[in-house]
């Protein structure tokens, strides 16, 4: 076991290491914001406006961004509640790296189609502009924005490899087929998943809490948006959009942060995983933090330690395994080892760790006969050292935004205005000033109470994934990695309420989409 613990020291995130990322994120960041297709791109989305709740109308929202592909039909009630039904269909691996991309956009546009034939079949029967759905096009990938609705795709993620669509406007591709097919549809607003979960979040909170002004998003993959000063952004903005607010969402893509490995940690199992991947070099910081490739990671170490002498973990690599070839199992396989089995070992706190045992049985193919409680500790252990590195990593990203946007010190000054009148009122309450001025139970007269609950001394910020949803105290060493944090510690933490979004490709789609159209 002595080896087991030195392996997973090497997967250890200290805190100086955040304090030394954080410095090359926000470098980068800067970067981003002053060139066009930097590492971490910083892409404008034309959206200058977070929803209040008061939105209302039917619209479309498409989510493309994993294994999965979601058509929703959403309806805004304009009270921050809403209606939505939706579709969700496998996209056929063969899709996912094929030569040319018409059969995916064909798929969208029929999943499109099925939705509205089922739930709104009035919408076909020759239809005047003012019946035409607006459609939110959720497209979690690296794409170039020139406006609201329009992108060109820069690169694929998620295991994506299409290489004709590089290059091209997926809204445009998307309207074609969509066209084709004679629906009442316009593709109003490309939509990162993580401006949808700022949006979903924004809409469903009650009136007088503070501005959602941060989305993330550790599923599957991995993104960040916030907004940002529009007089921040240098590299030109083609598009059309409303500059009064002077403020805009951008989406950093950082998941290709530091991609020439110049401060992220590296073990020989990253590097690894990196060669095995259909994007090796890049995407570097999304291969440490994501769904994709955690599970993939803990696969590698774990047939490492099988092979190993010292460890023989399973009972060895010529251990019997019946009928069926070690090859052939998934430890053996790569990419066949979802993060799933990330979150079970961290649940499974019990003697035996028969939920975990089984969970490897169900998700390596190693026998029962072959998995014992020694076997699922060294499991554990890796599992856990994986998780918490992308959690601490995913602190340092979140933590390195709030730094830029400097929203904590803005936070500081309305606590420190509070702080102010409430010793101003204490002190005119001694002379007895304020009780002659004011009816008796006014509130002027109760002095103002400035606590850790204060609504109005909140970062707020949507997260959405299943990885930040599924993995157990995943946001707990988030914010251990904030407090490590110059600038934010363990008093900003406090001040950082991260709360779930699950509808934002759907419900933050629509809302886009209404405000686009």
């Amino acid at each position: 076991m002595e080896k087991v613990q030195e392996l997973a020291a090497q997967l250890d995130y200290s805190d100086d290491e955040v304090r030394t990322c954080l410095r090359k994120f926000l470098q980068q960041m800067d970067e981003g914001l002053g060139e066009r297709t930097p590492a971490m791109c910083q892409i404008p989305t034309y959206i200058t406006r977070v929803a209040d709740g008061t939105e209302q109308g039917s619209a479309l929202a498409v989510d493309l961004g994993g294994t999965n592909l979601r058509v929703c039909l959403v309806e805004l009630r304009g009270d921050r509640s809403y209606h939505a039904v939706q579709t969700k269909t496998l996209i056929p691996p063969a899709l996912m790296v094929s030569r040319e991309g018409t059969e995916l956009f064909d798929l969208i546009a029929d999943q499109v189609e099925t939705l509205i034939r089922t739930h709104r079949p009035d919408r076909l029967n020759g239809v005047e502009n003012a019946d035409v759905f607006s459609l939110g096009l959720t497209f979690s990938f690296p794409v170039y924005q020139s406006a609201i609705n329009s992108g060109i795709l820069l690169r694929w993620t998620k295991g994506f490899d299409i290489p004709s669509v590089i290059g091209q406007d997926v809204c445009e591709l998307l309207q074609q087929q969509i066209d084709m097919r004679n629906l009442p549809v316009k593709v109003t607003a490309l939509v990162n998943d993580a401006a949808g979960a700022i949006m979903s979040r924004a809409y469903s909170l009650p009136a007088g809490q503070p501005r959602t002004s941060i989305g993330i998003i550790f599923g599957t993959g991995t993104s960040g948006v916030y907004l940002e000063k529009v007089s921040n952004i240098k590299k030109a903005l083609d598009g059309h959009f409303d500059d009064s607010t002077r403020e805009m969402l951008v989406s950093i893509e950082w998941g290709s942060f530091d991609n020439d490995l110049s401060v992220l940690p590296n073990t020989e199992y990253d590097v690894e995983v990196d060669q095995a991947s259909i994007n090796p070099g890049d995407q570097m910081f999304e291969k440490r933090v994501s769904g994709m490739f955690l599970g993939e990671l803990l696969r590698t170490v774990l047939a490492r330690l099988q092979n190993d002498p010292a460890v023989r973990l399973f009972g060895g690599s010529d251990s019997s395994m019946s009928d069926v070839s070690q090859d052939m199992i998934p430890l053996h396989t790569r990419w066949e080892v979802d993060s799933s089995i990330l979150s079970v070992a961290k649940l499974d706190d019990t003697g035996d760790l028969g939920m975990l045992r089984q969970k490897i049985v169900d998700s390596l193919g190693i026998s029962s006969l072959l998995t014992d409680v020694n076997d699922a500790r060294v499991v554990k252990i890796i599992a856990h050292a994986i998780g918490k590195r992308a959690a601490r990593l995913g602190g340092m990203a979140l933590g390195a935004v709030v730094v830029k946007t400097e929203q904590l010190a803005n936070v500081k000054s309305i606590m420190d205005n509070a702080c102010y009148l409430r010793m101003d009122r204490d002190a005119q309450l001694q002379q007895g000033e304020i009780a002659s001025q004011v009816p008796e139970g006014d509130i002027a007269q109760r002095p103002v109470e400035v606590t850790q609950s204060d609504e109005r001394c909140l970062v707020d910020v949507a997260v959405d994934g299943s990885v930040i949803e599924f993995y157990p105290r995943f946001e707990v060493y988030m914010r251990e990695a904030l407090k490590a944090v110059e600038g934010i510690g363990a008093e900003g933490e406090k001040r950082i309420r991260m709360g779930l979004a699950k509808d934002g490709s759907s419900v933050g789609a629509a809302i886009i989409a209404l405000g686009a159209a």
